[in-house]
């Protein structure tokens, strides 16, 4: 690994399931989010995943709440690569595709497979929740030939090994085009363990690695993060950090920021011998076209109907 060898440091800024009383620095408002992009983009961030949320905090599936974010996000950096969660248990598939339809990120989640999802708490010897998380080839399906009708290059969210070989079909069928995007999700309970051998295992098996122009990185849940972290920058992947996954330094400090988590990602970066990608770097690494070649996402935004004809003129 070298400088050449830049690495796509992604930030989730907030997620869906915890909120202020666990870390004060989570996001609710637009306003909130801006300025935590701000600090992402600052510390070597090039893209942002995006969990909407009302003002009060509470996990929001609305195109509006996601547009209100969105647009504070891009007047506070300009440019930064867009992505959306689509995961959601008990949120009907139309749901979560209308604010796809509506605004048009750059990237957007799919996750790979339907698994046990859950979080345990030795100490209390009990699950502290536990469900079934659906994602079946035809929800998959769906969402891909959404993605691909939309212009959205997917994410594909793999929580174990045999996750990343659901790609083979898809591939089979023209679903989807290189570069792939892969991200080997550890750390869930539920999916596979938490390991640098594990990770090495996922990463292996993604298709076209290490022959064709396809990237993988890795979403490490929990304080095992940054082992995780280490490991993907050795082997030459991507990295995602950010208040959704963890909330922890490596000194055990609690983060104050989603930029303190970013810093940290990019100084990692940095002492192996890589750097950070700029988001222009990272927009041709996955496959998606240069800011000034699309519509202008903010006039996507505030005027969708007027953007999305004059895209069709071009």
């Amino acid at each position: 690994m070298s400088f050449a060898d830049p690495v796509i440091i992604t930030c989730s800024i907030s997620g869906a399931i915890a909120n202020r009383d666990q870390c004060p620095a989570i996001p609710y408002t637009p306003e909130e989010y801006a300025a935590e992009a701000r600090r992402i983009v600052d510390e070597g961030g090039a893209m942002i995943h995006i969990h909407a949320r009302t003002r009060e905090g509470v996990p929001s599936y609305e195109v509006e709440d996601f547009r209100a974010i969105t647009e504070a996000i891009l007047a506070e950096v300009d440019d930064v690569i867009v992505n959306y969660s689509t995961g959601a248990i008990g949120v009907p598939i139309e749901k979560r595709l209308e604010y796809l339809r509506a605004l048009r990120p750059d990237v957007a989640a799919l996750n790979m497979s339907s698994m046990n999802y859950a979080k345990y708490s030795r100490r209390r010897k009990e699950f502290v929740f536990k469900t079934v998380f659906e994602n079946s080839f035809d929800t998959i399906i769906e969402f891909c030939e959404a993605m691909n009708e939309l212009g959205i290059r997917p994410e594909h969210e793999c929580f174990d090994a045999g996750h990343v070989a659901n790609l083979d079909p898809l591939i089979d069928m023209g679903l989807l085009s290189e570069p792939l995007q892969v991200q080997c999700v550890m750390g869930v309970t539920g999916g596979i363990r938490p390991s640098a051998r594990n990770l090495t295992v996922m990463a292996d098996q993604v298709p076209g690695v290490p022959e064709g122009p396809s990237n993988w990185g890795v979403i490490g849940v929990s304080r095992d993060q940054w082992m995780l972290v280490a490991a993907a920058l050795t082997l030459g992947g991507n990295v995602r950090v950010g208040l959704e996954d963890n909330f922890y330094l490596p000194s055990g400090d609690m983060a104050r920021s989603n930029g303190d988590l970013v810093a940290k990602a990019r100084q990692m970066a940095e002492d192996v011998g890589r750097r950070p990608a700029t988001v222009t770097e990272a927009r041709a690494l996955l496959g998606l076209p240069p800011r000034g070649d699309e519509v202008s996402r903010r006039d996507l935004l505030t005027h969708p109907v007027e953007a999305a004809e004059a895209e069709g003129a071009e």
